[in-house]
């Protein structure tokens, strides 16, 4: 049997003829199943299952959900939907269950990530297969705790660690960073030579797909669940309502057709093709993903499961024996997948995999002169964003997603299983799970192969990289461009990308950093980038500190203060929403009272029936007229124009076209994104410029903030609205897309002698939260409603008006606020960027949510949601009578809790009143 040491010397020894080489590039070597091997485990579903060819069970005329593939995600939302009470539901699994990547999963279970939800999500799949599913049944799912260590080899990787430490203290989650010596006490055969330090997290462990599984549709069944093995679905049928939505009417099978309102799609690999029966796009790649399982090893019984980022590698127990793999810079791609590949592998290819043995020798020598007693190479599903896909697909309604787990299709199971099922009951998951969301991607890109492909190799290539805050990625750019980006890039912009929008980061005056084409960091025979400046701007803000472009971008932030500032918005997303019940719908949707005349803006939250916040936008009524123009369409009745972030455009479109379909208003939404730009001019100085600009009176009496017109600004008509998302006085401006560069030019050029400059996101994010002003995603989320965030003044509740989630708003008033979001700041000078534990009179009590330093008021500010650690409401006099520290990387330093903005409390400069 070859050792770890020999198969590295084969493979790095073996050079393939050029034709194979240029092959590989984008496919794996061959297309058919390959020989099976065993894998890791005392048992596989397939050694229990009955032989025959028909299904288990028959297959019933109807059902309420229908769940689609029997592995780690169909069975867990299957016992989830069956422990929430829906009974008629049927788990369909065209072979046995785990058959397709569940089986030879290497079922990792790690509870702390740079995510306060995935701590969530774990911490609730750790429950059900340690003590839940157990029981329940009687039955042991196979889940051994044998602890969790993750390598640090420099001070960077170790920050990160700290960082999930802290966050982990907010949890319960008991963690402790390790000196080597330290490792080494715990670890014996590790070396320890190389290393800065680990983080050692004790209740970590591994889990069985086929005692996991089988437990599952045990407890379902017992619940009232069918699960029915050999029944591939071979069709969806749809139906159209009265509204022109397409619905889920039936799963099509061999062996009978099953009349449902809704199908969940947890097909892995597969879900593709299940989802091109319905005509729902999922955007997901398969790849091959491997690891060997060593012979007996003495000594290593009971050690801990290893993470060792940095030679991108895990060790995972494996009894006596070591499973090891890790993630590759150049993984193969599954270009034809097979329909009939039932607990099937591939063969490995040394020559991909090698680049994980020279690590694992590295951090456990003893592996050096060790066997290999096998070698696994699955198919596994991975995404853009390396996160899964869930929740109902924008194209048809009743379709849900539960797929593209990135090879954490275990780990992740319980937490989004319980997701998905409340999702699917209720309309909306109990946590946040826009990250997980398919809505969060937009439409353009759902179906773009190139884009997918990039993205999704990025993601796995850089699975094991350091998170840092500023990261960017390379692949899957240029996408969506704005009517401006030209302009911008010889202006020095280095842009960021926002769901296939390049929007303006920062600007480094000294150089173009244009985005190049992905090389794919050299794998695959690409050639890599010399001298590329974007990529090199980009490592070098690489870092937990203060980012060395930190005066850059302090210079945009106190020239918007002091001056004015030039801020291109045109990603955002730009809606119309008119007809005859227009005012009826925006009355639902929108909690503030936006029944105002035209000329009137109004900032407004879009809520879920739980009361969480799903969007905030501005709401802007319009007169209607018959010339249709990407300003102006043509509409009778009532007309609102809605301004939105552009990375949740899709997001909010979806939300409202669900709202419009299920309320059924005669209304129409209209998307003129693409044909605006957005163009803000904010600070001290906007007045005085814009006054060049535009044809019309700015002043205060003439032109108040939060209105808006219809102006001529250099000859062409554009909407001029006063509003700020930076707390200055200043107009965003509407604009055509074809008189955007004319409309900048004449703006930039009327601001030279008032030292007007551009500035980018980055800014925005500093001024914004400098201010107090929300970010969706970050101070909002669904999980979190207005009451709580400190936007009750949204909420129309003066009024009899009724709107989505009124109900549970006032609930929530009567009973007491029981988190609230609260703004802090420190007085010593140091960097944070979310996630650190806020403590209260020693007690940790949350953590931050977004965090950035205000160049302004020259502190650091964060804002989190706190508790109260005895459960009482959380009242502004909480608030106020605490101690506060908030703790980063470990380190706790002193803050101040502000119930008022620090920067202008009184809200005067947006009013221009300097």
């Amino acid at each position: 049997m070859a050792t770890l040491k020999q198969a590295f010397r084969i493979a790095s020894s073996f050079q393939p003829p050029c034709p194979w080489r240029h092959i590989r590039l984008f496919s794996s070597r061959t297309t058919g199943q390959q020989t099976e091997k065993s894998v890791p485990y005392q048992k596989t579903l397939k050694e229990e299952a009955p032989q025959g060819q028909g299904p288990t069970k028959p297959v019933p005329e109807s059902a309420d959900v229908v769940v689609v593939g029997g592995g780690s995600l169909g069975c867990q939302t299957t016992y989830h939907l069956a422990k929430m009470g829906v009974t008629n539901v049927v788990l369909l699994e065209r072979d046995r269950l785990t058959s397709g990547t569940t089986w030879h999963t290497a079922g990792l279970l790690w509870q702390l990530r740079p995510s306060d939800v995935e701590v969530e999500l774990l911490a609730h799949t750790r429950t059900v297969v340690s003590q839940d599913l157990e029981q329940e049944t009687g039955l042991h799912t196979g889940w051994i705790q044998n602890g969790g260590l993750f390598i640090a080899s420099n001070k960077q990787r170790l920050d990160e660690y700290k960082r999930l430490m802290s966050l982990g203290k907010v949890y319960g989650i008991e963690s402790y960073v390790l000196s080597p010596g330290e490792t080494k006490d715990l670890y014996p055969l590790m070396n320890v030579d190389d290393l800065y330090g680990t983080l050692y997290v004790p209740k970590d462990g591994t889990m069985d797909p086929a005692g996991t599984c089988t437990t599952l549709a045990r407890a379902a069944t017992a619940r009232g669940a069918l699960v029915i093995e050999n029944c591939p679905v071979i069709g969806i049928e749809l139906r159209e309502d009265d509204m022109g939505a397409r619905r889920v009417a039936a799963v099509v099978t061999d062996h009978g057709t099953i009349q449902t309102p809704c199908v969940v799609n947890c097909m892995g690999v597969w879900a593709q093709s299940l989802g091109k029966m319905a005509g729902v796009n999922v955007p997901l790649v398969a790849m091959h993903h491997a690891y060997v399982v060593t012979e007996r090893i003495e000594g290593i019984q009971n050690m801990p499961n290893v993470r060792d980022h940095d030679t991108s590698v895990y060790l995972r127990l494996q009894g006596d024996a070591l499973s090891v793999g890790g993630y590759e810079s150049n993984p193969i791609f599954w270009e034809e997948v097979l329909d009939k590949f039932a607990f099937g592998l591939f063969d490995l290819d040394w020559d991909v995999f090698t680049q994980h043995i020279e690590g694992a020798i590295n951090r456990v020598p003893v592996l050096e002169k060790t066997g290999i007693k096998s070698t696994v190479c699955g198919p596994e599903s991975f995404t853009a964003d390396h996160k899964p896909l869930l929740g109902e697909a924008p194209e048809v309604r009743g379709f849900f997603l539960g797929c593209g787990f990135n090879s954490a299709g275990m780990m992740l199971g319980g937490g989004c299983g319980k997701e998905l099922a409340h999702w699917i009951i209720h309309g909306y998951p109990e946590k946040d799970m826009y990250g997980y969301d398919i809505r969060r991607f937009h439409h353009s890109l759902t179906n773009n192969n190139r884009w997918i492909r990039e993205r999704s190799h990025e993601s796995y290539a850089k699975n094991y990289s350091v998170v840092f805050p500023y990261d960017e990625p390379l692949a899957g750019r240029n996408m969506r461009k704005d009517p401006l980006y030209e302009e911008l890039l010889q202006q020095g912009c280095v842009f960021q990308e926002r769901h296939g929008w390049e929007r303006p980061g920062w600007f480094h005056p000294k150089s173009q950093a244009p985005v190049l084409e992905y090389d794919y960091y050299g794998a695959y025979d690409q050639t890599p980038h010399e001298d590329y400046e974007y990529n090199r701007l980009l490592s070098d803000e690489y870092t937990f500190d203060f980012p060395p472009h930190h005066n850059v971008i302090r210079n945009e932030c106190l020239t918007c203060r002091n001056a004015l500032a030039v801020f291109d918005m045109s990603y955002f997303g730009k809606f119309y929403l008119v007809g005859p019940e227009a005012k009826r719908a925006a009355d639902w949707l929108f909690t503030a009272d936006v029944s105002k005349p035209p000329g009137a803006t109004v900032y407004t939250c879009m809520l879920n029936m739980r009361g969480g916040v799903e969007s905030d936008l501005t709401v802007s009524a319009i007169d209607p007229g018959t010339q249709d123009s990407a300003l102006a369409p043509a509409f009778e009745g009532d007309g609102y124009y809605l301004a939105i972030g552009g990375a949740v455009a899709q997001h909010n479109w979806s939300h409202i076209m669900t709202v419009l379909q299920d309320k059924k208003f005669q209304c129409q939404l209209i998307d003129q994104s693409e044909q605006l730009g957005m163009i803000s001019i904010q600070g001290p100085y906007s007045r005085t410029v814009l006054q060049e600009v535009l044809e019309t009176d700015l002043s205060n009496e003439a032109f108040p903030f939060s209105t808006h017109k219809l102006v001529k600004a250099a000859g062409c008509t554009v909407r001029a609205m006063r509003l700020s998302f930076v707390g200055e006085m200043g107009w965003e401006l509407h604009v055509p897309k074809e008189h955007c560069v004319r409309v900048y030019r004449s703006v930039m050029k009327a601001g030279a002698r008032h030292g007007i400059i551009n500035a980018g996101y980055r800014a925005i994010d500093s001024l914004s939260i400098e201010k107090g002003y929300r970010h969706w995603h970050a101070d909002l989320r669904p999980d979190d409603t207005p009451l709580e965030a400190g936007l009750a003044f949204t909420c129309k509740l003066k009024t009899d008006t009724p709107f989505l989630g009124r109900e549970a708003i006032e609930a929530q008033k009567a009973a007491g606020i029981f988190r609230r979001l609260v703004c802090f700041t420190t007085d010593e000078k140091v960097p944070m960027f979310g996630l650190e534990a806020i403590f209260r009179n020693g007690k940790a009590v949350g953590h931050i949510r977004r965090a950035d330093f205000g160049h302004a008021i020259n502190k650091t500010i964060a804002y989190g949601y706190i508790r109260d650690p005895d459960g009482g409401p959380v009242s502004l006099d909480f608030v106020k009578s605490g101690e506060y520290s908030l703790e980063r990387m470990g380190v706790p330093y002193a803050a101040k809790a502000h119930t008022r903005t620090p920067f202008d409390p009184e809200n005067k400069r947006v009013k221009g009143i300097y």
